[in-house]
C-alpha cells in the first residue's frame, strides 16, 4: 500500500491529476463567470449603434483591425474563458443566421448577467434567476410580435425603396453617415442576383472587389465579375464573347512519365521542335475555330501558346484562386475544362464584355454580363485606406445578409431603441403580476432593456438618463414607435425617421443572448484539467484573458 505521503492532499484534490484546476459554488464560479462576460460585454458595448466607437484589434498574426463590428472584434480576440466563449459562440450563431445584430446578443447578454449578479447578492438562487428570464424572454418574444409594423410581411424584394427601408439600419450602425450612399448599392447588387424565388437567394454572389484611391462616393455596382488582374496578352478588351475556362493551365503538356529523346543531328532537334510549336498551334487553333474569343487559364499560360494566342486574336485572362474560378464560371456560365483541347459549345462560356479598365492606378479585368440569370454581381468599393475598405466591406456584407434575411421574413419594427423601451415596459408590468420570487428576475430583465438607449444615447454623447425617461413618458402615453433621434438628441417618432429594424434580427439577438446567459448562470462548478504538455502559449505578457 502506498503511503499517504504519496496522496496529494485529501478530498477532490486526490480524486483528480495533479494540476488541476477546482473552481466551486456561487463566489468562486458563478460570480467570476458573470465577471468575465461583463468584461467581454463591456468591450463591445461601446461600439453598439451608429455612433459607436471603433476598436482597433491586432491579432495573433499582426493584423490590424479597425472597426466596430462586434462579430469581428470578437473573432479576433481569441477569448480564452470558458464563460465568456460561450458569448462569443452566441454572438457567432447570430452573424451566420442574421449578418447583424451580433453586439446587441453579446451587449445584452451582458447586462443580463450584471443584473442577476445583483439578484445572486440579494439571495436568490441562480435556478429561479433562470426561470424568471425564461418567462421573460417568452413574453418577450409574444410583444416583439405585437411590434411588428402593419403590412410590412408582404413585400416586393426587388423594390429598391422597400429594400433599403430595412437595410438602412443594419449599414448605418456601421457606417454612420454613409448609409444613404452604401444602401442603393448593396440594394442594386442584391436585385441583380436574386434569383425568381427570392428564398434562394445566395450571399456569396454579390462579391466586393476593395481599390484603393478616390472616395466612396466613386463606387459602383458592376453587373458580372471584377478580376483584380491584368489580362496577359495585348489584346485587352471583347466584346459579346464566348469564353473557354482551362483548369489546368494554357501551356504544352508536358508527360507524366519522363522520357529521354536521342537527338543525333540538328534536323532532328529542329523537327522536334517544330513539331512541338505546331502541336500547340492545332490545339490553340482548335479553341478559336471552337468560336471562343476569351481564353481563362487556371494556372501559368506558357509563352508560345500566349504567342499562337496573340496571332489568333484570343484575350487570355489568368485566375489563380480555385474559387474564383468557379466563381468565374458562376458568371459566364462556362465549365471548366481539365487540359487544354477543343472545347464543345456547350462548354464555352459568354459574357457581354470582358475588358481591362484601369481604377484609380490598378489595372482590374471587368467581366460584365447584363443578361439576367443568377450570376455574380460585384460591389466596387472604394477608399482612401485599407482599413477603411475591409470596414465598409464590413458595412456591404451586413447589407447583403440583411437582404437575405429579409428576403425569408419581410417583418420590420421600430428601431433607434424604441421597440427596447416598450418591451421594458410591458415586462415591467407582466412582472407585477407575476407571484412569486421570479418576478424579481423578470423586472431585472425588463431594465436590461434600458441597456440598448442607454448605449446608443451615450455613444452618441447625450445625456442618457433625460432621454430614457423622456422615451418612458412617451411610450406610457401610447407612442410606441417613439424613439431616439441621435441628430438632434431628441425623442421622436421613428416612422418619421424612417428607422427600422428587422423583426428576425431582434428575434435572434435576444433569443441567443437569452439562452447564452442562462446555460452561464447553470454552472455552478469549473473543473480544469492540467493542459495539455508544451510551453504555454499565453506566457507572453497581455495574452488576452486570464484563466480565473
Amino acid at each position: 500500500m502506498v503511503g499517504l505521503g504519496a496522496m496529494p492532499g485529501y478530498g477532490i484534490q486526490s480524486m483528480l491529476k495533479e494540476g488541476h484546476r477546482h473552481l466551486s459554488g456561487l463566489e468562486e464560479a458563478v460570480l467570476k463567470n458573470i465577471d468575465a462576460c461583463r468584461e467581454l460585454s463591456a468591450i463591445t458595448r461601446t461600439s453598439l449603434g451608429p455612433n459607436g466607437m471603433n476598436k482597433m484589434v491586432i491579432n495573433h498574426l499582426d493584423k490590424l483591425f479597425v472597426t466596430n463590428d462586434a462579430a469581428t472584434i470578437v473573432n479576433e480576440l481569441e477569448v480564452q474563458h470558458p464563460a465568456a466563449k460561450i458569448l462569443v459562440l452566441a454572438s457567432r450563431a447570430q452573424q451566420e443566421e442574421i449578418g447583424d445584430g451580433a453586439n446587441l446578443t453579446i451587449s445584452f447578454a451582458g447586462e443580463l448577467l450584471e443584473k442577476a449578479e445583483e439578484l445572486i447578492r440579494m439571495g436568490l438562487h441562480p435556478s429561479e434567476i433562470i426561470i424568471g428570464y425564461t418567462k421573460a424572454i417568452n413574453k418577450t418574444i409574444e410583444i416583439l410580435e405585437d411590434l411588428v409594423e402593419k403590412g410590412s410581411e408582404n413585400m416586393d424584394v426587388r423594390n429598391k425603396e422597400e429594400v433599403v427601408l430595412r437595410m438602412r439600419s443594419a449599414v448605418a450602425s456601421k457606417q454612420f453617415g454613409q448609409e444613404d450612399i452604401l444602401c442603393p448599392l448593396v440594394a442594386d447588387a442584391c436585385m441583380q442576383v436574386c434569383p425568381k424565388n427570392p428564398a434562394n437567394f445566395n450571399v456569396d454572389n454579390v462579391r466586393v472587389a476593395k481599390l484603393v484611391g478616390g472616395g466612396l462616393h466613386n463606387s459602383t455596382v458592376v453587373r458580372g465579375m471584377v478580376l483584380k488582374n491584368d489580362a496577359v496578352g495585348s489584346i485587352k478588351r471583347a466584346e459579346k464573347a464566348k469564353i473557354a475556362v482551362f483548369a489546368g493551365g494554357v501551356d504544352t503538356s508536358a508527360t507524366e512519365t519522363k522520357g529521354t529523346v536521342l537527338i543525333h543531328s540538328a534536323e532532328q532537334l529542329e523537327n522536334y521542335a517544330k513539331t512541338e510549336e505546331a502541336k500547340v498551334e492545332e490545339l490553340i487553333k482548335a479553341v478559336a475555330d471552337s468560336g471562343a474569343k476569351v481564353i481563362v487559364s487556371g494556372a501559368a499560360v506558357g509563352d508560345m501558346a500566349l504567342h499562337f494566342c496573340e496571332r489568333y486574336k484570343l484575350m487570355v485572362l489568368k485566375i489563380s484562386s480555385k474559387f474564383e474560378l468557379r466563381r468565374f464560371c458562376r458568371t459566364t456560365g462556362a465549365v471548366a475544362i481539365l487540359k487544354l483541347s477543343q472545347p464543345n459549345a456547350d462548354e464555352l462560356g459568354y459574357a457581354d464584355s470582358v475588358s481591362v479598365e484601369e481604377i484609380g492606378g490598378a489595372r482590374v479585368t471587368v467581366v460584365k454580363n447584363e443578361e439576367g440569370g443568377n450570376s455574380v454581381s460585384t460591389v466596387v468599393l472604394r477608399g482612401s485606406t485599407d482599413s477603411i475598405l475591409d470596414d465598409l466591406e464590413r458595412a456591404v456584407d451586413d447589407g447583403v445578409n440583411t437582404y437575405k434575411s429579409m428576403c425569408r421574413d419581410s417583418r420590420i419594427i421600430p428601431g433607434a431603441a424604441a421597440t427596447e423601451i416598450e418591451l421594458a415596459k410591458r415586462l415591467k408590468e407582466f412582472s407585477l403580476k407575476e407571484t412569486g420570487l421570479d418576478q424579481y428576475a423578470i423586472a431585472k430583465f425588463a431594465e436590461s432593456f434600458e441597456m440598448v438607449p442607454r448605449t446608443i444615447s451615450e455613444n452618441a454623447g447625450l445625456n442618457a438618463m433625460e432621454i430614457i425617461s423622456s422615451l418612458y413618458a412617451e411610450h406610457a402615453a401610447g407612442n410606441t414607435k417613439v424613439g431616439i433621434d441621435l441628430e438632434e438628441g431628441v425623442c421622436k417618432d421613428v416612422s418619421v425617421l424612417k428607422i427600422w429594424d428587422l423583426y428576425v434580427t431582434k428575434f435572434f439577438a435576444l433569443k441567443y443572448s437569452a439562452d447564452a446567459v442562462c446555460t452561464v448562470l447553470r454552472v455552478d462548478q469549473i473543473i480544469m484539467a492540467k493542459p495539455a504538455g508544451g510551453p504555454r502559449r499565453d506566457a507572453q505578457p497581455g495574452g488576452g484573458m486570464d484563466e480565473d
